[in-house]
């Protein structure tokens, strides 16, 4: 008895010992991967622009990267989405389009390295307005420290949200509003997503999905252990454009942009999964825009992922066709889901170029 004690001992150990290098060549490789990063995301050009730190938003430390190859060039301030789904990690997906905008990446209140500044305890002060708020004074400080008169807005699912919020606030701040994986009538998405997963998990046989999505019942969702239920059968059947959108995520852990620390990694994972409350999350899923009006004084153009299940399709179109803005454009991203600026980088690039970035040069001229 005692022998096979003492071999049950030392195989936990070996193992131990096996796990714990292996966490540390995983580390080592890290390191040396975000040293080289330190190259690769270098802003090298004359006029050109890369900062980052903190800065007074909304009575708290919340933290803002400004990058772009030409600081004559039109600002884009891209709102997250989550809430708390930073886009830092991520940097790398944007180095193309640091060439034709100067690109701002915040991390709002209760995300990423702002929430490292302000601790756990912030998540009674987020909402909605709250937040669409702390997004109009980034603006107003980006105006004043880089001296332009106007910005472009790119707002993502939550960050839609906000987005659509400010705009209609003070549209004098904006040359023009882009909405990715826009939300509109939440409550109706929620319900569509529903219907097919249940069609879904049916069709493969998915017992497991099946039993789930049917103790959960259909939407809305009285507790937050309903909504979690709910998007965790949702990513089993997320679009292919956005797994890989997640896998440029998981990627960036191994190869991390410049001074993005384990700690920031923590704060991702937290500032997304359990610091919002479900009070805010009840205020989100039963947004619907319509409430706003759909009057805009800025030229607004909808990027559009063909396959994306969060932020449906046929109600983004919905919304569009009721804006009534000096311009507006829906954008179709063919195979992107929820995340198409991040697996269609480059498409989405082209059209920010081609479609978004000539406001901001026309509206430049004219001063």
């Amino acid at each position: 008895m005692r022998r096979s004690l003492k071999i049950a001992r030392n195989v936990i150990l070996t193992l131990l010992v096996v796990i714990a290098a292996g966490i540390a060549a995983l580390l080592v490789l890290r390191t040396i991967r975000q040293h080289a990063n330190e190259k690769t995301f270098a802003i090298t050009s004359a006029g050109g622009i890369d900062e980052a730190g903190y800065i007074e938003i909304g009575g708290i430390k919340q933290w803002i990267q400004v990058r772009g190859q030409d600081r004559n060039n039109p600002v884009l301030l891209c709102v997250h989405g989550g809430p708390g789904g930073t886009w830092l990690p991520v940097t790398r997906l944007f180095a193309a389009w640091e060439k034709d905008f100067t690109v701002v990446l915040w991390d709002e209140r209760g995300a990423g390295k702002t929430l490292a500044a302000t601790g756990p305890g912030i998540a009674g002060t987020m909402n909605i307005e709250r937040m669409a708020q702390d997004g109009i004074e980034v603006a107003e400080h980006l105006h004043q420290r880089l001296g332009q008169d106007k910005i472009i807005l790119l707002g993502h699912s939550f960050g839609s949200i906000l987005g659509t919020r400010m705009v209609k606030s003070r549209p004098e701040l904006f040359h023009a509003f882009v909405g990715t994986g826009q939300a509109s009538d939440l409550p109706r998405s929620v319900a569509l997503e529903y219907a097919r997963l249940v069609e879904l998990a049916k069709a493969h046989g998915d017992a497991r999905s099946q039993r789930e999505l049917a103790a959960i019942g259909p939407p809305p969702f009285s507790s937050r252990q309903q909504a979690n239920g709910f998007f965790q059968c949702a990513q089993r059947y997320q679009a292919r454009a956005d797994s890989t959108a997640m896998a440029e995520l998981q990627r960036s852990f191994l190869s991390p942009p410049p001074n993005y620390t384990l700690g920031d990694e923590w704060n991702r994972m937290r500032g997304f999964m359990a610091v919002p409350t479900w009070s805010l999350y009840q205020k989100i899923l039963s947004t619907n825009l319509s409430t706003l009006g759909f009057d805009f004084q800025v030229p607004v153009f909808l990027f559009q992922g063909t396959d994306d299940h969060v932020t449906p399709p046929t109600l983004a179109e919905e919304y569009y066709n009721s804006i009534k803005a000096p311009h507006k454009e829906l954008v179709r991203i063919e195979g992107g889901g929820h995340f198409a600026a991040w697996s269609h980088a480059t498409q989405f690039h082209v059209e920010l170029v081609r479609r978004v970035r000539p406001y901001a040069m026309k509206s430049s001229r004219a001063l």
